[in-house]
């Protein structure tokens, strides 16, 4: 059976079709590139936004319309909300709520018994050519590429109430992985070539405390455990509520500086202590301010990262002039923005003094020019320095300038404290999923523009000309 994954929205949900994906190769079906190669369609959907509800809808039609023949399973978060209305969309033949979606690959395999035939063992392209499996995964947007970085879920569901987030009755009550399970999964990977391995959750930070019988634990003992008993490179952690974290938790990059990455998201969400207020979030500007403090007092060339909700109802303009200034004082390097979206079913979404569109629009605005600044400081801070960059696979090829000869490949990648990476290379020189040590020679936009000398490319582990 011919199986194509695709997603939007959080890096959970790419965790989720990674593991599908090599759920499903294990027992004999393929995951192919395009919608149009597909006997079945598994989309995993998103509900954080009403935009983002939107947009999961948009994108089944635009599944079948690409291929109405292919069966469509969706799943993913808007699903769990509204699967009535996504049974009714064309081409939707299964509906698969988060608490079903760990099943879907028994779900889906009494569709493999009337679609499978001679032909699909031949495991043939339309234009004949055999399907490689490593080259047929689907994209996963800028943060997957094949045998570079995995995506690791170690727990589902969140126990807090923030009155304005839907995740809670999308996905449930948090339920963590066993500890054991994880450190085997993450040094399955390392075996095969993976290089960075990233924690993912809807609420991280609680990782373990629903564990019971003498498996209760917590995230700082798991980040310990995967760092002591598995040879990944490089670990990283996604989006942590700032009140989650154990006593001593930053001890861990002094312990293991070079594999831990200096990178945290920290949702904010508000920078004014009145909306924190109203958003039931257990933090206060002065917590989060000590944190961040303790933070980069303690993990050199820390880069922080967040998310941030412009027009929160009740915001005064006074509020969002106190956030405004909070958000540049913390000097984030990136953050996810949203205006605010009232969600049904949450507490917000009743609230008065609900603001206009246009409104919420202009401080999303704000809040992205000054968020554009502060980034832009955050990354200048590296240019003329060296740090280990992670190359996924090539962009594409350039002509060389004027004088010079032939082309050269575009390569981009991540540091460690993730900060993107371009690099002009000759053709010949093959950098896909290797650490180097990287000279960041200048800033473009977003994007920082790096060099290698003849020693970094001698001492990578694998990269080199051929």
């Amino acid at each position: 059976m011919r199986v194509y994954l695709d997603q939007i929205g959080c890096r959970l949900n790419y965790s989720e079709m990674e593991t599908l994906a090599r759920r499903l190769q294990a027992v004999g079906h393929e995951t192919v590139a395009s919608p149009e190669q597909a006997q079945v369609i598994v989309f995993n959907t998103c509900a954080v936004t009403a935009d983002a509800g939107k947009a999961s809808r948009q994108r089944l039609r635009h599944l079948h319309r690409a291929n109405p023949d292919a069966r469509i399973a969706a799943t993913g978060c808007w699903v769990s909300l509204e699967p009535q209305a996504a049974m009714a969309l064309p081409g939707v033949t299964l509906a698969v709520e988060n608490t079903r979606k760990d099943l879907l690959p028994l779900l889906l395999e009494p569709w493999s018994a009337e679609l499978d035939d001679p032909a699909d063992l031949a495991r043939l392209q339309p234009d004949g050519v055999p399907f490689d499996l490593a080259d047929s995964l689907p994209s996963h947007g800028d943060d997957r590429t094949a045998r570079t970085r995995a995506f690791i879920k170690v727990q589902d569901g969140c126990n807090n109430r923030c009155t304005f987030c839907v995740v809670t009755l999308a996905r449930g009550e948090s339920r963590s992985r066993t500890l054991g399970e994880i450190v085997a999964e993450v040094q399955a990977l390392a075996v095969e070539g993976v290089q960075e391995a990233v924690l993912t959750g809807v609420h991280l930070g609680s990782y373990g405390r629903d564990l019971t019988d003498g498996a209760r634990t917590d995230l700082k003992d798991l980040v310990a455990a995967l760092l002591r008993d598995t040879e990944i490179p490089r670990l990283r952690l996604s989006s942590l509520e700032p009140w989650e974290l154990a006593e001593g938790f930053f001890d861990l990059w002094e312990r293991w500086p070079e594999r831990l990455c200096p990178h945290l998201h920290l949702p904010l969400q508000a920078g004014s202590d009145a909306q924190l207020r109203r958003m039931a979030r257990r933090c206060t500007t002065s917590s989060f301010r000590q944190l961040v403090n303790d933070a980069r007092a303690a993990i050199p060339d820390l880069i922080i990262t967040t998310d941030l909700i412009a027009g929160f109802p009740g915001e005064s303009d006074a509020d969002f002039e106190a956030g405004l200034a909070f958000v540049e004082e913390m000097a984030f390097a990136h953050a996810h923005i949203f205006p605010y979206s009232a969600r049904t079913g949450t507490a917000a979404a009743s609230f008065a003094d609900q603001l206009p569109t246009a409104i919420k629009k202009e401080r999303a605005r704000r809040l992205h020019a000054l968020v554009e600044r502060t980034g832009r400081a955050e990354r200048m801070r590296y240019v003329g320095s060296q740090r280990p960059v992670l190359w996924e696979r090539p962009q594409g090829e350039l002509a060389l300038g004027q004088g010079e000869q032939g082309v050269a490949r575009l390569w981009t990648g991540f540091t460690d404290n993730y900060l993107r990476v371009s690099l002009e290379a000759p053709p010949t020189l093959d950098l896909h999923n290797q650490i180097v040590p990287t000279y960041l020679a200048g800033l473009h936009g977003d994007t920082i523009f790096g060099t290698l000398d003849e020693y970094s490319v001698a001492t990578a582990p694998h990269a080199g000309y051929r």
